[in-house]
């Protein structure tokens, strides 16, 4: 295992455990640290990186640890230190922002339905900070609630942005390594195994049907994806222009 890969394992294990070892849990830390939806009390600019680092259970941290081990190792010594945490968190920073950009389009979207549906502004803001209230009781307005309270009450968690990054890149690197798929015996090379995750992501993030269980950022991992991808051909682009030999006329 790499430095600066054994450095962020421990990091997030160290966390995670002191969430189970605090008095009041990792409620505290997910308060803290968890990104939330700027909209609610609890958010802070910090969260776009801290996010990172915190998990909701044992199978989250060990599936992301896992990846980050198995990947990250291997770029880190192609790579540098230094390239690969500015590519680590440069992901798990475009994820946050790519979930939040979604996410504010369904709330914005949601908030329209529900003034038009009669509730004011004011309304909204004070059922959403309080969590309760008289609420209207048509099921379709208790319908759209339940889901802007959920954008607003939900915070996103887990370095899964991040680890998506490094998956790309080492496609990206090594398109023909093969790589095992849950649930399907065969390994499959990288340039195919990769695409049917991010299909099958984009697919829950679009449908709201998960294959991987349910209360998952489809869309920062396919963010983190993207990020990772865009900076992929930015620096094979930039070293392209470095090696081009000159022309001579």
């Amino acid at each position: 295992m790499s430095r600066t890969v054994q450095v962020l394992l421990v990091a997030n294990i160290v966390v995670f455990v002191a969430g189970l070892l605090l008095p009041k849990g990792s409620e505290g830390l997910i308060t803290a640290g968890a990104l939330w939806y700027p909209a609610n009390a609890h958010f802070g600019v910090w969260q776009v990186v801290s996010y990172m680092f915190l998990h909701a259970s044992l199978g989250h941290i060990f599936f992301n640890m896992f990846a980050l081990v198995s990947f990250g190792t291997i770029l880190e010594r192609e790579w540098g230190a230094e390239r690969f945490l500015l590519f680590y968190f440069l992901c798990g920073v475009g994820a946050a922002l790519v979930q939040w950009g979604v996410n504010a389009y369904e709330f914005n979207s949601l908030h329209e339905r529900l003034v038009a549906a009669g509730l004011t502004p004011s309304d909204l803001s004070t059922l959403l900070a309080a969590g309760s209230g008289n609420i209207p009781s048509d099921p379709a307005v208790q319908a759209m609630l339940t889901q802007i309270y959920g954008i607003y009450a939900s915070p996103m968690l887990g370095a899964s942005g991040a680890v998506y990054g490094l998956l790309v890149a080492f496609g990206f690197l090594h398109p023909n390594a093969k790589l095992a798929l849950m649930f399907v015996p065969v390994p499959i090379a990288a340039k195919y195994f990769i695409p049917i995750l991010l299909g099958l992501d984009l697919f829950s993030g679009v449908t709201g049907f998960s294959l991987f269980g349910g209360s998952i950022a489809h869309f920062a991992h396919l963010g983190g994806a993207a990020i990772g991808f865009l900076l992929m051909l930015l620096w094979r682009r930039r070293q392209e222009v470095i090696i081009e030999p000159p022309i001579y006329r």
